[in-house]
């Protein structure tokens, strides 16, 4: 733990300890905390720094779900029981306004003072976590895809960071045919059905400077555009830039290949800087970059933006204590301890910024112009359904079981009824 994150934390925590101090009632909080790509690991050391200072608090932590929709699923279950077993939980970005319509969570606005605590934030997980007015959740870290790259390579072959997609598929091409290597793929995104996907299917459109929806929801879908960006990805996969079983590529088997040097460029999520730099077995130590994804010509670069918050159970039977442990977890001197500890990105922009920070984890200084700049898959109250037509329809056409021009009518035709 570094000491300087460890000190700030410590002062937050004794700011917010009980009055009433020993004397106080003993209360039991039960936090989900997500899967392991969610840092439990850190999460617990939080934990226990606000026991130290209150010490009336115990803090028990659940996990599982190695997915988002593995996670969605199972607090989907709980909170439609109405069951009081959890206190807090973690959810997605995606999540809050879902999460406030289904009456699953307690809107915080009593405990924090209402939207105005949400300045701070960075927009994108301010508008997020604010439903018809009233605070839903408060933001835990930030994630966003960015266009990791081989450094190594890009030099060998007097390769400039791309600016458009015609420009990264061209230098893909170059070094695969420099490298020679039959494994090297020029490009690894995530076509299998899974959350990953519906930022496959957004990421080439927002870069064209269209929007999905409009600030009220509403679907504003451009389907010429759509479909031209899967056309896209098709034609890298008919050129060899990417696999021909891209509908079966997951999160991790991006990962996975990159970190095994079998990748030039990957779009994946922010925890896999650290696996690149600290795995035993990565084979790309000090060769990587990072860059904002490339745009269409003429367009703008967007990445797709993630995220989690920090819920109140609607059926907890501590909602003053979870909320007091929120505002800890959510607080800048908590952020900048996730930062140094694990590399997650911070919601608040000061946090980029911070020296601490910025000597522990260089590549943030890049970083935050990618977030700051990333846009939010749709905010739906409805977003399993609009998830489900998204990410399976993008397999399907990247599979080629649909053309594009398919693909995107039947999700305009399946989130026209929903996105209303």
């Amino acid at each position: 733990m570094k000491r300087r994150a460890l000190t700030s934390l410590i002062a937050f925590a004794l700011g917010t300890t009980l009055t009433a101090g020993a004397f106080a009632q003993q209360t039991s909080l039960r936090v989900f905390s997500g899967g392991q790509n969610q840092r439990p690991d850190l999460m617990r050391k939080l934990f226990d720094e606000y026991q130290k200072t209150n010490p009336n608090v115990k803090i028990e932590i659940e996990t599982g779900g190695a997915t988002s929709e593995l996670q969605r699923q199972y607090l989907s279950t709980v909170l439609n029981a109405k069951d009081s077993a959890i206190d807090i939980y973690l959810i997605d970005i995606v999540n809050p306004s879902q999460y406030m319509a289904a009456g699953w969570l307690e809107p915080l606005d009593a405990y924090v003072g209402g939207p105005s605590a949400m300045k701070p934030y960075l927009p994108v997980y301010s508008q997020a976590n604010v439903v018809g007015g009233k605070v839903a959740a408060m933001p835990a870290f930030a994630d966003a895809m960015f266009m990791y790259y081989r450094k190594d390579l890009l030099d060998k072959y007097g390769i400039k960071e791309p600016k458009t997609w015609d420009e990264l598929s061209a230098a893909a091409k170059k070094i695969q045919e420099g490298e020679k290597n039959p494994n090297l793929q020029g490009l690894s995104i995530q076509g299998a059905p899974i959350e990953g996907a519906v930022c496959t299917f957004l990421l080439p459109y927002w870069s064209m400077g269209k929007a999905f929806n409009d600030a009220s929801g509403k679907m504003t879908l451009d389907k010429d555009a759509a479909a031209k960006g899967m056309d896209m990805w098709l034609k890298m996969v008919d050129q060899g830039v990417m696999k021909r079983n891209i509908a079966e590529v997951t999160t991790p088997a991006t990962v996975n290949e990159f970190k095994a040097g079998q990748v030039a460029f990957a779009i994946n999520w922010g925890f896999a800087w650290d696996r690149f730099r600290d795995d035993a077995d990565s084979q790309v130590k000090g060769k990587v970059g990072v860059m904002p994804l490339p745009a269409v010509a003429g367009g703008k670069s967007a990445t797709c933006v993630g995220g989690w918050q920090w819920a109140v159970s609607a059926f907890s039977k501590s909602k003053p204590d979870a909320a007091k442990l929120v505002q800890f977890l959510a607080s800048p001197a908590s952020s900048k301890f996730l930062a140094m500890e694990g590399s997650l990105l911070p919601t608040i922009q000061s946090v980029y910024t911070d020296a601490d920070v910025v000597k522990q984890v260089p590549w943030f200084k890049d970083a935050a112009n990618v977030v700051i700049a990333g846009q939010a898959r749709p905010m739906s109250a409805r977003y399993g359904e609009v998830s489900d037509a998204i990410r399976t329809t993008t397999s399907a056409m990247l599979a080629r079981t649909k053309t594009p021009a398919e693909g995107v009518a039947e999700i305009d035709s399946r989130l026209t009824r929903v996105m209303r």
